[in-house]
């Protein structure tokens, strides 16, 4: 027999009456954010800017990746320390979206100011890429806690994977346009260093223009709340926050989702973090053939994210989330036995396939988990583990290159040991407990 087939996407009504209904613009708006900031996030810090700094501006120092490591690490502890409060502070004060167009314009502006980075700039590129990445992994928690409101829990699973889907096509979208700057530098009479940093300036004026229609059409539903007699507003966000982490509502398999996020998240930031970083120092890659490899696996990616975003609500969200893990493993296998360029090819796309999955399951099951009126606050926790894992992982990558000599291929069969871990939480997670608790807390 067959599972009989989902709902089509439908609204989901968390508050009474004069709550506005939700227009399919709203939905295309939503999922046009990932479209805007994936630009930045495949760019900058997976494709062409990792390298560069690198490369380029440190020079091939030996501290060179661990640099870029901690400089990414640094960003994710300002977000993890600040995220659960303002995802609070949003819940009560209704201020998701003023929120956003902040993030989103202080990513923009950091963006551009790294086409003035060169040899030697080592300070102001950290500087810029700490900035950068804790408003980009700021504005992504707060789009992410629009998600409920905006469709059923029968129909997360479909709009997250559309979102992830149509976030990896920007990605390919502005890495395309890179590529072909950056390869045709030569043929205008100009070099490789002025093209990159050019590039800076196109990532960021796609960001502003494709974040337009989130910024203006995506409505804010939540209504402020009350705070309690004499409490103060950052007091109860961290009261709201401290129960969260503490499960005094009984939240124990949506906590057991973050620690399983936190792990298997710190494999797939180490892989974002460093796959040009890779590719060029360990498996011998020009720039330009990095980035067409990052260029294809962000097409199987998108096909990834669709795909898994169109199954988990016929499948179910768990077993497709340990077949991405487990497609993981198989990657980075391939890449730690492979000398081939072909194999690695093959490695990297099953990668970019499991990538668009883990990350569309994760997100559309922490939705399904998520008590009503707590939407920004427990996304909140969930950028905490996705910017938690972001420090482990990139950041343990680092070290292990650096103490092996740079020894890329160690440093990333480690990171195996995080899918691992990530599989072995998943295991002990119900769904359907966790499903009742959400109604209780």
């Amino acid at each position: 027999m067959h599972a009989p087939a989902p709902e089509p996407l439908r609204i989901r009504r968390l508050h009474t009456p004069p709550t506005p209904a939700v227009r399919r613009r709203e939905l295309w708006a939503w999922m046009m954010f990932d479209f805007a900031n994936s630009g930045y996030t495949t760019v900058v810090i997976t494709a062409v800017f990792s390298a560069y700094f690198v490369a380029t501006v440190a020079g091939n120092a030996d501290w060179a990746t661990f640099a870029w490591t901690a400089a990414l690490s640094l960003s994710y502890a300002l977000i993890l320390l600040s995220a659960p409060v303002l995802g609070a502070w949003a819940d009560l004060r209704a201020g998701k979206r003023s929120l956003l167009w902040w993030t989103t314009g202080l990513c923009v502006l950091g963006t551009a100011a790294l086409a003035w980075t060169g040899p030697g700039s080592v300070v102001l590129a950290l500087v810029l890429i700490v900035l950068t990445n804790t408003a980009y992994g700021t504005g992504e928690n707060v789009i992410a806690a629009f998600l409920p409101e905006l469709a059923r829990e029968e129909a997360m699973g479909r709009l997250s994977g559309y979102g992830w889907a149509v976030g990896y096509l920007g990605g390919l979208a502005i890495l395309a346009v890179c590529l072909w700057w950056i390869t045709g530098a030569e043929a205008r009479g100009s070099d490789t260093v002025t093209a990159v940093q050019q590039s800076m300036l196109f990532t960021a004026l796609a960001f502003a223009l494709a974040a337009l229609p989130t910024l203006l059409l995506l409505r804010e539903r939540a209504r402020p709340q009350p705070l309690p007699p004499g409490g103060a507003l950052l007091a109860t966000a961290f009261s709201r926050v401290r129960e969260s982490l503490l499960g005094s509502a009984g939240l124990t398999d949506l906590r057991r989702l973050l620690a399983c996020i936190v792990f298997y998240q710190a494999g797939v930031a180490t892989v974002i973090a460093i796959a040009a970083i890779f590719t060029t120092q360990a498996l011998g890659f020009t720039t330009a053939e990095s980035i067409q490899l990052i260029l294809v696996v962000n097409i199987t990616a998108a096909a990834g994210a669709f795909l898994f975003g169109w199954l988990q609500d016929r499948v179910g969200h768990k077993p497709l989330l340990a077949l991405s893990l487990l497609g993981w493993l198989l990657a980075i296998g391939l890449f730690w036995f492979s000398e081939s360029r072909a194999v690695v090819w093959a490695a990297a796309n099953v990668a970019g396939l499991c990538m668009g999955a883990s990350q569309s399951v994760g997100r559309a099951l922490v939705g399904v988990l998520c008590p009503p009126s707590r939407e920004a606050e427990i996304f909140g926790l969930w950028g905490l583990a996705v910017k938690l894992a972001s420090i482990l992982g990139p950041l343990s990558y680092g070290a292990v290159s650096w103490i092996t000599d740079g020894d890329h291929r160690t440093a990333m069969l480690c990171t195996a040991l995080f899918f691992i871990a990530g599989l072995a939480i998943l295991a002990s997670i119900d769904i359907e407990r966790g499903r009742a608790a959400r109604g209780l807390a």
